[in-house]
């Protein structure tokens, strides 16, 4: 169905109520390589995404367009901020995560699990407790185009790691590729995008929905949320609404609690990230490939 916004297509009407008619596209810059995981800083008016393999953390306004914030950043993929509004980050070539200091100091958060190097730390979110949560796939070992090839020492997962310098634990194992994820508004639910298994004839490819328990530590069921068509699920977010903002091959598109399909915004790039921002937290930022946009939306990202 056709819908006043040019970019948009609505499938549901519970898509129009999120759109706005008289909200475009925009373009905000372009001449990457691959941009992903974009944080918003709402106390500097600023985001910061990566351009993994130009290996460089870059830094948009809107008074100074783009800039170099970080260079080299160890091909820096997923970030997040953590309670206290420090930059997260995950690192391929360095296979850790890190924290940004007040000072500008960098702290290795976390290097290993179960005695093991992690594979390449993908995405990054932090719960309202302070936990951090990551994927860790294969992806950016394979290739040297994003951090350089090297061996794996265990399977993919899914991890959590305590606040304040506490342990790591394996929430979830079962996974080929796990990928982006995001905590619904209320945090009684993780999506997890399942992006399978690199060079697989029949790899596993939809979002998964696990609940989380009552003290916030583990995770129980993970099955079949959604399958992206065509291709597979990259970076995720929710609104305060409950949808599911999802990364795809010809867009952004958005599910709703139920698991619909209820409309898309159309990217002319595969899109690989996304996060809301700006001064209401209703403005879409979003990765796609060589360049990134923007699109002021009628609901706000989940806080």
């Amino acid at each position: 169905m056709s819908h006043p916004s040019a970019c948009t297509e609505s499938l549901d009407p519970r898509f129009d109520e999120l759109v706005l008619f008289n909200a475009e596209l925009e373009l905000l810059a372009e001449g990457f390589r691959w941009l992903e995981g974009p944080v918003w800083f709402g106390d500097q008016r600023c985001l910061l995404v990566n351009d993994i393999p130009n290996n460089r953390t870059l830094r948009w306004s809107q008074q100074d367009g783009i800039s170099t914030f970080l260079e080299p950043s160890a091909f820096a993929n997923g970030q997040a901020r953590d309670r206290q509004g420090r930059l997260i980050q995950c690192h391929h070539s360095s296979r850790c995560l890190t924290r940004l200091e007040y000072d500008g100091s960098i702290t290795t958060l976390v290097e290993q699990a179960g005695g093991k190097r992690l594979n390449a730390p993908n995405d990054v979110v932090v719960k309202r407790d302070g936990s951090i949560w990551f994927s860790d796939p294969l992806y950016g070992l394979l290739t040297d185009f994003e951090g350089g090839r090297q061996c794996s020492e265990q399977p993919p997962a899914l991890y959590r790691l305590d606040p304040d310098g506490g342990g790591i634990t394996a929430v979830a194992q079962d996974f080929d590729g796990p990928n982006g994820l995001a905590f619904s508004a209320d945090e009684q639910w993780l999506y997890v995008a399942e992006t399978g298994a690199a060079g697989s004839t029949n790899p596993r490819q939809y979002i998964r929905r696990f609940q989380v328990s009552a003290d916030g530590r583990s995770l129980s069921g993970g099955d079949l949320f959604h399958k992206i068509s065509s291709g597979w699920a990259d970076g995720l977010r929710c609104d305060e609404r409950g949808n599911l903002w999802c990364s795809a091959a010809d867009g952004v598109h958005v599910i709703g609690p139920d698991g619909v399909l209820l409309g898309k915004v159309l990217i002319p790039q595969r899109v690989s990230n996304l996060c809301f921002g700006d001064r209401f937290n209703s403005r879409l930022f979003i990765c796609a490939s060589t360049a990134l946009y923007a699109l002021f939306t009628n609901t706000r990202g989940a806080s």
